[in-house]
C-alpha cells in the first residue's frame, strides 16, 4: 500500500476498508464514575473485549495505525458506529505505553456530554479508572492527572483554551479532531492553529482528522493532500418514502406518522428528527398520552426527549431497552445524526428541519432561525434505521423539496458571527486576519465588521492592536460582549450582582416556555417575587431569581421553587458552577473587589449602575420608546417590540408592587437577544432611562461610525 508524505502535492489515496461483522456503537451509556478497583476494572475489560474485536476499526487497526505513524496528518473518514472514537485512541495509547509515542494524546469533541461518555467508556475498556490513565476535560469538570493522564477526551473550547496558555501544546504528541464535520467555528479555528503549528514550532505533532461524512477531499487539501482512509461499517437497506403534499404542521404530522407506523409495522423503536426542544416536548405529550387510547392488538408507544438541554439521566433514558409489548420511540433533535447510535431502532421519521444560529450582518444581531437540513444530513439521518437490521425512513417532506436541499449544511463559520474568534487569534498574534490559514473563510465583510465591534468594545486600539481590556475579555470565558459588561462592572463597582446576572444569562433554556393554561398563573408569580425586575426588566428580575434561590436551603424545597415559577431547576444548578468558575476567574485578575454573591441592593443609583455596565456590552442593541407605545432601534430605526415572555411585557398590564417604582412604560430598553417570527422581537428586556443613552452612548456611536 503507497502512503503519501504530507509534504508533496499529490491526490490523495483513497484506501477503503471493510468490515463483514455487525457494527456497535460504543459511546452512548452513560456509566458510573466512582472508583472502582484494579480486579473489577480488568475483568470489565476483559468483557467488553469481544465487542470491541467486533468493530471495524479494531480489526483494521495495523493499517490505520501505520497510516498515522508515516504522516503528519492523517484524515479519517468512519461510519457511526465503525468504533473511530473510541478505538484509535487506544491504539494510539497502547502504542504509547510500548514507547512508540512520547508524549499525551488529546481527542476532541464538539459535546460535552459525548467528552465525558467517551472517555467513561475508553477507561472501561482500557481497565482503569477515569481521571487515571484516561480522563477528560469539559467546563465545570476536568478528570485528569497531572502526571498520569496519557489519553484526554476535551472539547473544542477547552483545546482552545489550553492553546492559549501553551502556544505549541508541548502536552500533547497527538491531537485528533473528532466530528470534524460539524464544522463548529472552534473546530475551524483548531484546524487552522494545527496547520500553523505543523509548518513552524511542532513539525513533529500528529494529526488525525475523523468525519462521519464523506468532507474527506476538503480536510486533505487543506492540509497539503494529507491521505485519506475509509472505514466501512455494515449497513443494512433502508426504504424511504415521503409524503405526497407539504406538511404545514410538522408536530402533527410526526405524531401521525408515528401512530400509523406503530400501527402496521412489526416491532422496532422508532427515531424521530425534529428541530428543536419546544417541538420534541410537544410530541413526547401528545404521544405518551395517545398511548393510553390504542388498541387491544397494538404496541403501547413509550415516548423519549433527546435533546442537548436534557438532564443527563433523562438522555440515558432513550438508550434503555423497553420490555414487553411496546415500541420505543425517541424524539430527537440533530444530536442522534452522528453524536450517538441508539439500539433497536429500525425507522426512522424525518422532518427535515433542524434549528441554527444565524448572523445578520444589517442588523448586527444572531437570530435563531428554522431551516431545512441537508442532503447529507438526510441521508445521515436515514441511516440510523439500517443499523441492525434493514429499515424503513419516512421523511416528512415530498421528494421535490428533498431535491431542492443543499448538499452539504453550511459551515457555522460562515453564518455566525466571527467577533470571538477574531478575538482569539489577536490575543495569540495574528495580526493578519484576512490571510490567516483558515478551513473555511468567513468573507472580509465578516471580518471587517467583527474588528469594528471589538474596537467599540475597547478590545482593540485605533491601530487594531489588542488592548489590556481585551487581553482580559479574551481570557474570560465568555462571549465578548459579555466580558466587557464584566470589566465595566468592576469599575462601576457593582460586580458581585453583575456576576450573578451574567451567570443566569450564560445557561440556556433557564426560564421554561409554561403551558398556555398557565402562563397567566406564573406571570403573575414572577412579577410578585421579583418587584424591581417588574419595574426594571429582566435583567434584574433573573437577579432577584438568583437570590430567591440560593437562600433555599433545601434540593426539594429548590426544585419545588423552580416548578412553581417555570425555571429549569437543572439549569439553575449549572448557573451556581457558571457563578464558582467565573468568581475563579475574577479572582485571578486580582481586581479586588467584592466577588461573593450578595443581595441586590435596594438603592436605585445602584440598580442603574447595573444596567449601565450592560449598556457598555451591548450597546447597539437598544431602542427608543415612539408616541405610538412602539420602540424604535438606535441602530438602524427599525421597529421592534418587546417579546412577550418579558417581565416588562407583562409589567406594562399592571401596577408595579414597590411604590417608590410607579408602572410608567419604559422611556427605551436594553436587550440582549433578537428574535424574529412575524415580526423583530426584543428578549431579555431591561429598561433605559434616555440621560443613560446621552452619557454612554456617544462614544459607541462615534466608534461604530469609523
Amino acid at each position: 500500500m503507497k502512503v503519501h508524505p504530507f509534504n508533496k502535492r499529490i491526490s490523495p489515496k483513497v484506501v477503503r476498508l471493510e468490515d463483514n461483522e455487525k457494527s456497535y456503537d460504543d459511546s452512548d451509556d452513560e456509566h458510573d464514575q466512582q472508583y472502582v478497583s484494579k480486579a473489577a476494572l480488568n475483568a470489565k475489560a476483559k468483557s467488553l473485549l469481544s465487542v470491541r474485536e467486533t468493530l471495524p476499526v479494531y480489526q483494521n487497526s495495523d493499517v490505520i495505525l501505520e497510516h498515522i505513524r508515516g504522516n503528519k496528518v492523517t484524515i479519517l473518514i468512519g461510519e457511526t458506529g465503525s468504533g473511530k472514537s473510541t478505538q484509535i485512541p487506544q491504539l494510539l495509547l497502547q502504542e504509547a505505553t510500548r514507547g512508540g509515542i512520547k508524549g499525551a494524546i488529546a481527542v476532541t469533541q464538539p459535546r460535552r456530554v459525548a467528552a465525558i461518555n467517551l472517555a467513561t467508556r475508553v477507561a472501561e475498556e482500557y481497565g482503569c479508572n477515569v481521571g487515571s490513565t484516561v480522563g477528560y476535560s469539559v467546563r465545570f469538570d476536568n478528570r485528569t492527572h497531572a502526571t498520569k493522564t496519557k489519553l484526554k477526551y476535551l472539547t473544542d473550547g477547552m483545546l482552545l483554551r489550553e492553546l492559549m496558555l501553551d502556544r505549541k501544546l508541548k502536552e500533547y504528541k497527538v491531537v485528533m479532531i473528532d466530528e470534524a464535520h460539524e464544522r463548529t467555528i472552534l473546530t475551524d479555528l483548531i484546524l487552522g492553529f494545527l496547520k500553523h503549528l505543523l509548518l513552524t514550532t511542532r513539525p513533529d505533532l500528529k494529526v488525525v482528522v475523523m468525519s462521519a461524512t464523506l468532507q474527506a477531499e476538503k480536510f486533505s487539501h487543506f492540509f497539503e493532500n494529507a491521505p485519506i482512509l475509509f472505514v466501512e461499517g455494515r449497513k443494512f437497506p433502508v426504504e424511504t418514502f415521503y409524503v405526497s403534499q407539504a406538511c404545514d404542521d410538522i408536530v402533527d404530522a410526526t405524531v401521525r406518522c408515528c401512530v400509523q407506523l406503530n400501527s402496521g409495522e412489526q416491532l422496532g423503536d422508532i427515531l424521530c428528527f425534529l428541530p428543536g426542544q419546544e417541538e420534541i416536548d410537544k410530541v413526547v405529550d401528545i404521544l405518551n398520552k395517545v398511548s393510553d387510547h390504542l388498541g387491544a392488538g397494538v404496541p403501547r408507544l413509550v415516548a423519549l426527549p433527546l435533546y442537548a438541554a436534557l438532564p443527563p439521566a433523562a438522555q440515558t433514558k432513550v438508550f434503555e431497552p423497553v420490555s414487553g409489548f411496546r415500541r420505543k420511540i425517541i424524539v430527537s433533535t440533530n444530536i442522534a445524526e452522528t453524536s450517538v447510535t441508539i439500539a433497536g431502532v429500525k425507522y426512522v421519521v424525518d422532518s427535515g428541519l433542524r434549528k441554527c444560529k444565524v448572523w445578520r450582518h444589517q442588523l448586527g444581531l444572531s437570530t435563531l432561525l428554522t431551516v431545512p437540513i441537508s442532503k447529507a444530513s438526510a441521508a445521515q439521518r436515514s441511516g440510523r434505521a439500517g443499523r441492525e437490521s434493514a429499515g424503513k425512513c419516512f421523511r416528512i417532506y415530498t421528494e421535490q423539496d428533498y431535491g431542492r436541499l443543499p448538499d452539504q449544511s453550511e459551515p457555522e463559520i460562515a453564518r455566525c458571527d466571527v467577533t470571538a474568534p477574531l478575538l482569539m487569534l489577536k490575543q495569540l498574534g495574528v495580526a493578519d486576519l484576512v490571510n490567516w490559514k483558515w478551513l473555511e473563510h468567513p468573507g472580509r465583510d465578516a471580518i471587517v465588521q467583527a474588528l469594528q465591534e471589538l474596537y467599540m468594545l475597547g478590545a482593540l486600539d485605533d491601530a487594531g492592536n489588542i488592548t489590556s481590556d481585551g487581553r482580559t475579555m479574551a481570557l474570560l470565558p465568555l462571549a465578548p460582549h459579555l466580558s466587557r459588561v464584566l470589566i465595566e462592572a468592576h469599575k462601576n463597582g457593582c460586580l458581585s450582582p453583575v456576576l450573578d446576572i451574567i451567570s443566569c444569562l450564560s445557561v440556556e433554556n433557564l426560564m421554561l416556555n409554561p403551558p398556555p393554561e398557565l402562563r397567566d398563573d406564573i406571570n403573575a408569580r414572577r412579577l410578585a417575587q421579583c418587584p424591581r425586575g417588574s419595574y426594571y426588566g429582566d435583567l434584574i428580575m433573573l437577579k432577584e431569581l438568583y437570590d430567591l434561590y440560593v437562600q433555599l436551603s433545601s434540593p426539594h424545597d429548590r426544585k419545588h421553587w423552580c416548578a412553581q415559577m417555570a425555571i429549569s431547576a437543572r439549569g439553575f444548578r449549572s448557573v451556581i458552577k457558571v457563578r464558582a468558575q467565573l468568581q475563579g476567574y475574577v479572582n485571578s485578575l486580582k481586581w479586588h473587589a467584592q466577588t461573593t454573591s450578595i443581595p441586590l441592593p435596594a438603592d436605585k443609583a445602584e440598580i442603574a449602575n447595573i444596567l449601565k455596565s450592560f449598556l457598555t456590552g451591548f450597546p447597539k442593541n437598544t431602542a427608543i420608546g415612539m408616541p405610538d407605545r412602539s420602540y424604535r432601534t438606535t441602530l438602524h430605526g427599525e421597529t421592534i417590540s418587546i417579546h412577550p415572555s418579558s417581565l416588562l411585557f407583562s409589567a406594562s398590564y399592571s401596577v408595579s408592587p414597590i411604590k417608590e417604582l410607579p408602572s410608567s412604560r419604559a422611556p427605551a430598553i436594553l436587550y440582549t437577544e433578537y428574535v424574529f417570527t412575524v415580526k423583530g422581537y426584543a428578549r431579555c428586556v431591561s429598561r433605559l432611562e434616555l440621560e443613560w443613552l446621552q452619557q454612554l452612548r456617544p462614544t459607541a456611536l462615534s466608534k461604530q461610525a469609523l
